[in-house]
């Protein structure tokens, strides 16, 4: 696992958990490393990029540089196999756009997915792609 391609994700949230599964399944490479955005971890990359302290977000983080909201999900895409890649052609879309509908989702996270008590707690098959 490489700590050049980091996902900060909102780890109460059943639709931010329910994509960090789906990402896992489709990284055997095991390119990406996760945490959640309530980790002393994630809290340490934000502070170290600066990124701010109210971020709710999902925050990708390549190459000393971090993504949030839609480039993030873009960012994402672009670095996973097969059709994914095809996906980032959505970056012409002009980012207020994106960032609207992504913000809408993100907004409505909660009421339409549902939230857990505590973050999700990984398995010991994918416990080794979580950090913090």
């Amino acid at each position: 696992m490489d700590n050049e391609h980091v996902i900060l994700f909102d780890g109460v949230c059943n639709l931010c958990n329910g994509l960090v599964q789906f990402i896992i399944k489709r990284d055997p490479q095991k390119k990406f490393s996760f945490a959640s955005l309530q980790s002393m971890y994630a809290q340490q990359l934000l502070q170290k990029y600066h990124a701010g302290d109210n971020i709710d977000s999902i925050v990708y983080i390549k190459h000393e540089k971090y993504y949030t909201r839609s480039r993030a999900a873009l960012e994402i895409c672009r670095d996973m196999r097969r059709l994914w890649p095809l996906l980032y052609a959505c970056i012409i879309i002009p980012p207020f756009i994106r960032d609207a509908v992504y913000d809408l989702v993100a907004r409505k996270r909660y009421q339409l997915f549902g939230q857990r008590n505590e973050c999700m707690i990984p398995s010991a098959e994918t416990k080794d792609r979580f950090i913090g």
